[in-house]
């Protein structure tokens, strides 16, 4: 469980991402990376709040929605689901491209294809099998960050062979803020996008033997872990090369890498980011079919993605996140620029606008009833804090050139997801009318049962 919540975080963000922040920043990318890092720290200490004093099946999507109904329910737990079925196609494309540098001549739409169904089949075993998966993954890359973390010390204190040590490079070029404060704040905005996935222990706490445990442990240890290995790596980055160095926009481990003399460097990069990448891809699978399952415990999803295999997997949800991926791959060789580059834009901020639900849910919910034995601190004034750095970011979001095309088809996004809402709504309601009994999408608890294996 420790491992997937750390997994879950450090994705090809990290390793790919971090460098186009660093080149709009400078040095003081540490600096947004600590921001978005501190906001995604109390998120994730008011979902553990919730998840220990109450482990469901859901997780936050359960916890909005009795904190503030069906509607608000039923956005978060789509708007979830459609944040994940999109990670599936880019991370699959991703993959795709750096499996393409060892094998050119094969087509990319069959590299990504390949890895979407290996991941699936994962998938669709058993919950143990992906946890399996995920454990190796993870454990790969807190590997490869805690390698690069000591290297770079090492190099920075001039310990290492031909190391001048040092840390110039942080104020030589411009100085540490050489593009202002505005460029700061704007980058903690796809900083948090990097953080996203540490949520994903409280949903795969439903399957493990002691959900409230598990939660409370992973979420302790995630905190500093993930913080350091954001922050830190970062730091390395940019003490070890100039930020302004070209090679650091599309590599910047790799640029600091080269400066160590590490050999085959760009090998040694493309397999860690393509484990990295499978990783997510993995993550991704898992969570969406247990969102979707999630959903359909009220009547917000289908009644047919209730049904479970023998070792306890829901794998038509699976399958429907692994077609959705797919068509998206489609998209991503046939119209790259149009359908490929509109769904990559359309999911922004979804993760954003989740995060401030399950703020919201929190101080509604710990009004209401026992927290249990694992808070927020300084209740509730930071969580107020929280809930009002999740506005500001969204805010920046949408008033940002930078930022502004995927704030506002995000926001087309939840409209979408709202209308489909209504649509089930007046469904349930006629159905209610004809028959004269309860509300007709919810299915008995006879009907489900939780995902197991």
């Amino acid at each position: 469980m420790n491992l997937i919540a750390i997994g879950g975080a450090i994705g090809a963000g990290l390793f790919v991402g971090s460098g186009v922040v660093i080149q709009s920043t400078g040095p003081a990318a540490v600096i947004s990376f600590l921001i978005a890092g501190l906001i995604t720290v109390l998120i994730m200490r008011m979902l553990a709040e919730m998840t220990v004093a109450k482990p469901v099946r859901g997780s936050f999507y359960v916890y909005t929605r009795e904190a503030f109904g069906n509607r608000t329910g039923f956005a978060v737990g789509w708007m979830y689901w459609y944040f994940f079925v999109i990670v599936v196609a880019v991370e699959a494309v991703a993959g795709g491209r750096i499996v393409q540098l060892w094998l050119p001549s094969v087509p990319l739409w069959v590299l990504s294809l390949a890895l979407l169904v290996l991941l699936t089949a994962t998938n669709l075993v058993s919950a143990r099998s992906y946890g399996e998966f995920e454990y190796w993954f993870s454990s790969i890359k807190v590997i490869a960050i805690v390698v690069f973390l000591l290297v770079g010390v090492l190099y920075l204190c001039g310990w290492w062979p031909g190391a001048q040590g040092g840390l110039g490079n942080l104020v030589s070029s411009g100085g540490f803020a050489p593009l202002g404060i505005g460029a700061i704040l704007a980058a903690v905005v796809p900083c948090i996008g990097f953080y996203t996935g540490a949520e994903i222990v409280t949903i795969a706490a439903a399957e493990s033997a002691e959900p409230a445990k598990s939660v409370a442990k992973a979420m302790r240890s995630i905190v500093f872990r993930v913080v350091l290995f954001y922050v830190g790596s970062v730091f390395v980055v940019v003490a070890i090369r100039p930020w302004n160095t070209p090679e650091i926009a599309t590599s910047p481990y790799a640029a600091a890498l080269r400066v160590l003399g590490v050999p085959a460097v760009s090998t040694v990069m493309n397999a860690i980011v393509l484990i990295a990448v499978l990783s997510c891809l993995n993550s991704a699978l898992y969570t969406s079919s247990r969102m979707l399952f999630a959903l359909t415990d009220n009547g917000d999803a289908p009644r047919a993605f209730t049904k479970l295999s023998r070792s306890g997997v829901p794998r038509r949800a699976i399958l429907l996140g692994t077609v959705v991926g797919l068509v998206s791959v489609i998209a991503a060789y046939a119209s790259p620029d149009l359908i490929f580059d509109f769904l990559v834009n359309s999911y922004g901020a979804v993760a954003l606008f989740v995060y401030l639900a399950i703020a919201l849910a929190q101080v509604r919910l710990r009004k209401r009833r026992d927290p249990g034995t694992l808070r927020m601190w300084l209740f509730p004034w930071l969580s107020y804090a929280t809930i009002a750095l999740m506005a500001a970011v969204l805010i920046a979001m949408a008033v940002l050139p930078a930022s502004r095309a995927q704030f506002w088809l995000s926001v087309l996004t939840l409209v979408v997801i709202l209308i489909g809402f209504e649509i089930r709504r007046r469904r349930a309601k006629k159905a209610t009318a004809g028959t004269g009994s309860g509300e007709t999408g919810t299915p008995s608890p006879s009907e489900t049962s939780s995902p197991g294996g």
